[in-house]
């Protein structure tokens, strides 16, 4: 059986604890702590706890999973499906938690630019992909024009995110589920 990398345990455990305790919260210590590894071994591999975080959130993105919009079918039902898979992972790593980019994002601008830039990065491209299949709703007349396929994208993911966080407060995820109801209503024609 392959070792796994210090690098590859501070990553995974570091995940964990900042989930748990938000950036700010988290110290380097925790985080080798968690993962069973040298505090002195941390800055071997990260030159910083923000290029960690920052690490953390661009591992995030690359494995969102985006085929549900790739699929063929009515843009609504795509957009559904790809949300409650993300409503899911939220689900699989403790409603409590709340979802890591919304973690990040609140925390984004004390924990540094390298964070904040992850964060945004991370969120311009999820934005991008929901407009996309948005603007084909919008041509198909099944998803109202009244905004731009953008901004209802941005609408989408600021419901979904606000709506993880209330989620995360009264540990009841079916929160998430009535507002994406609401959300996907206002986006009909």
């Amino acid at each position: 059986m392959p070792q796994v990398s210090v690098k590859n345990k501070l990553v995974e455990h570091a995940e964990d604890v900042f989930r748990r305790q938000g950036f700010n919260g988290a110290s380097v210590q925790d985080i080798t702590k968690a993962a069973g590894v040298p505090k002195g071994s941390f800055y071997n591999h990260f030159e910083s706890k923000q290029a960690l975080a920052a690490e953390i959130v661009r591992r995030y993105a690359r494995s969102t999973d985006f085929s549900m919009l790739r699929e063929e079918g009515p843009a609504l039902e795509r957009l559904r499906r790809h949300f409650a898979a993300q409503a899911d992972r939220t689900r699989g790593t403790g409603v409590e938690f709340g979802c890591l980019l919304g973690t990040f994002a609140n925390d984004s601008t004390t924990a540094g630019d390298q964070v904040q830039e992850a964060v945004r990065e991370t969120l311009d491209a999820w934005t991008d992909a929901v407009a996309e299949i948005i603007a084909e709703g919008q041509e198909s007349g099944e998803i109202t024009k009244s905004r731009s396929a953008k901004t209802l994208a941005t609408f989408l993911i600021d419901s979904f995110e606000g709506a993880t966080l209330r989620a995360k407060t009264v540990s009841d995820q079916s929160v998430v589920a009535d507002q994406l109801d609401i959300a996907f209503e206002a986006l009909r024609p």
